[in-house]
């Protein structure tokens, strides 16, 4: 079935997109009528309950969002500072309690208190100011810590549109098969979270027949704690673009489409302004420096799904649909958006294939450990001394990223949870143990995934964190199979019931549901879960104890 709505969406392309008219619809109220999706179904050709099922997963489609006015950040590194309550507080003093709302997360964990305000991101002490920022006179930028250590790949300041895009002249007078084995050489692997080498999706790619293909940039992986993807979009912008442009030169693809989330709303301007100065330079369209390739971009506003940062589910949301995890075979390279062969890759994979065409795949991998090549963007948030964006090379020890860059730690911390909210749960005794790559991290029974790093303070209960990792699952999940849905609710129930009651966990039952949503779940979000929750288990089981029978 879903195939079949993707062809009838694919039907009027990327111009007249049907998620698109979706958001559009729910701009002056926060959820599209009920008559104008009866206008798109029959538009698109497609079920009524294929368009309201589509509208009531998003956060800022479904129902309740009705009437929303500002938004509270609920994601996790805002938790554990402990920030979220006082800023409620604050502006119920200036909105109705139906008009606040949440969002996770807004990518301002360096200095909490976060919230969104009339399409605008706000954190710090900005609340003080909310009289102002209602009446439209105040502007607040927020400010954060970006330096490198080692190589700057990323982190290199910008010489210009007509400077910087010499590597694409550059890369047009080779061929694809030449640019690909530089990235080959490269070792170039995914920064999202499974380190998967782009070369081999870029392969699989070309040699998928098809006039039509696609490149995607997955910037929906909304990782809380993780803003390296939001500081690339929003100071770091045509690394991005001409990466995707060199890709769909090696891929065969004359579309990039750019799916950014709805919490970053900066980075979705600010990108689309990117891309307006490459048009104004005739760096996009047809016949690129009079060299038959072709390439135009596409900026698709997300509307608020963490599972959007997996790729199939992201490949059904452009196309419409509910964001459902797909099975696999066939994959996107040969089966993608609108069953087009379609490369999808994350914001600081791509942003770093311009370096890789310009200066030699070998140079590369000359920077990092092993097979853990190039460089690595870490998110450091507000416990940190220095909070910020630091870009090291893979195999830094973690050490030197805490207490070099970081400026060590305001106050007692016991562990952190780095990679996301799948990543690894790590005691602050293992730091020693660890350096920045991907081996390292999986050696030691942790995950790398995006390098953000939450704190979480020593009188922060570990099972209040679990309960609230095992919440997040089972509000994002996308519900296409049981272990996560179920699972991960029954998770949460479990918890929330150990803490408020003289309810006593039974070890042998969650290890059971843990080994259900490790190996019964269809994506990483599920299947993910379960690492934080054994680390939990195994370094913090004297915490633990006094809720398990």
């Amino acid at each position: 079935m879903s195939k079949n709505l993707g062809e009838l969406s694919g039907r009027k392309g990327l111009k007249n997109n049907l998620f698109e008219a979706l958001g559009i619809a729910a701009e002056k109220t926060g959820t599209p009528a009920r008559e104008r999706m009866e206008e798109l179904a029959a538009e698109f050709i497609m079920g009524k309950a294929n368009i309201v099922g589509t509208a009531s997963f998003y956060d800022f489609l479904k129902e309740e969002n009705r009437g929303k006015k500002v938004f509270v950040c609920n994601g996790s590194a805002c938790m554990t500072a402990g920030t979220q309550d006082a800023l409620i507080e604050k502006l119920s003093r200036e909105f109705k309690a139906d008009e606040i709302g949440q969002m996770c997360c807004l990518g301002r964990c360096h200095e909490n208190s976060a919230f969104n305000y009339n399409g605008k991101n706000y954190s710090g002490t900005a609340v003080s100011e909310i009289e102002e920022i209602k009446k439209q006179k105040s502007e607040l930028v927020d400010s954060y810590q970006v330096a490198s250590y080692g190589t700057a790949v990323l982190t290199n300041t910008f010489s210009g549109i007509k400077e910087y895009y010499k590597t694409l002249s550059n890369a047009l007078s080779q061929s694809p098969e030449a640019l690909l084995a530089e990235l080959k050489t490269s070792g170039l692997r995914g920064r999202g979270g499974a380190g998967f080498p782009i070369a081999f999706k870029l392969d699989s790619c070309r040699n998928t027949p098809g006039k039509q293909k696609f490149i995607v940039c997955n910037a929906d992986e909304g990782d809380p704690g993780a803003y390296s993807d939001r500081y690339l979009m929003e100071h770091q912008p045509h690394p991005v673009l001409l990466g995707m442009m060199i890709a769909g030169y090696i891929a065969g693809a004359d579309t990039g489409v750019l799916y950014i989330r709805a919490e970053y709303p900066e980075s979705q301007e600010i990108m689309q302004q990117a891309i307006n100065d490459l048009m104004a330079e005739n760096l996009l369209g047809e016949n690129i420096l009079g060299t038959g390739f072709s390439f135009n971009f596409k900026l698709i506003r997300a509307m608020g799904a963490y599972i959007c940062g997996e790729e199939t589910a992201l490949l059904s949301s452009i196309e419409g649909q509910r964001p459902e995890v797909r099975v696999r075979p066939p994959y996107p390279t040969q089966q993608g958006l609108f069953n087009k062969p379609t490369v999808v890759n994350n914001v600081e994979t791509l942003a770093c294939i311009p370096y890789v065409i310009k200066n030699g795949g070998k140079q590369f991998a000359a920077i990092g450990k092993g097979k853990s090549t190039g460089t690595k963007l870490v998110s450091l948030d507000g416990f940190f001394n220095k909070p910020g964006i630091y870009e090291v090379d893979m195999g830094t020890p973690l050490d030197v990223v805490i207490n070099n860059l970081g400026g060590g730690f305001k106050q007692k911390i016991k562990a952190m949870h780095i990679g996301g909210p799948l990543g690894g749960l790590v005691p602050v005794e293992k730091i020693k143990d660890l350096t920045v790559d991907f081996e390292s991290f999986a050696a030691n029974g942790f995950l790398l995934g995006h390098a953000s790093v939450v704190c979480i303070p020593e009188d922060f209960p570990i099972i209040k964190y679990l309960e609230h990792l095992f919440q997040f699952t089972a509000h994002e999940s996308c519900g296409k199979c049981f272990p996560c849905r179920i699972g991960s609710t029954r998770g949460y129930e479990m918890l929330k019931k150990a803490q408020e009651t003289d309810y006593k966990i039974d070890r042998n039952l969650l290890d059971d549901l843990v080994e259900t949503l490790e190996i019964g779940s269809l994506c990483a979000l599920g299947g993910g879960l379960p690492l934080p929750i054994k680390n939990a288990l195994q370094y913090f089981e004297e915490e633990l104890k006094p809720y398990f029978k």
